[in-house]
């Protein structure tokens, strides 16, 4: 196995995104000394330090272990080798026990849950940040 660096910049990136957190927002959580460029140029480090590693944690709401450890590749080369196209668990499924039709309408039904709890949070940030720009 070989012995890869994990990026802690790209992990706090990755997480960021998927959260839908801005480079603008995670800068005004970590305080005053912190702008988006400077956290652009943190997401490019390779390695971060422990204490800052720590607040975003704690920002972001994921333990400090899983952006240093997290590898995408791993991840990508796991799904790669389990799935095939039509394979279940490397086993190919010709008749499936559900109605493709039936499987587009609830992903369709889940977007929307989705875009609504967005929506929902998006709304708390924002009354949250007028909270805070009252004060």
């Amino acid at each position: 196995m070989q012995n890869k660096k994990i990026h802690q910049g790209r992990n706090i990136k990755r997480f960021r995104e998927m959260l839908g957190i801005k480079q603008d927002a995670l800068a005004f959580d970590l305080g005053e000394d912190w702008n988006q460029k400077k956290i652009s140029l943190l997401e490019q480090k390779e390695t971060i330090e422990e204490d800052i590693l720590e607040k975003i944690s704690s920002i972001l709401k994921i333990p400090v272990e899983a952006i240093e450890n997290m590898d995408e590749e791993q991840a990508v080369n796991i799904i790669a080798n389990t799935f095939d196209n039509g394979a279940i668990l490397n086993g190919i499924n010709y008749n499936p026990s559900f109605h493709p039709l039936d499987k587009v309408l609830q992903l369709h039904e889940e977007k929307i849950a989705l875009y609504e709890r967005m929506l929902k949070e998006k709304d708390e940030m924002m009354a949250e940040l007028k909270k805070l720009m009252e004060k």
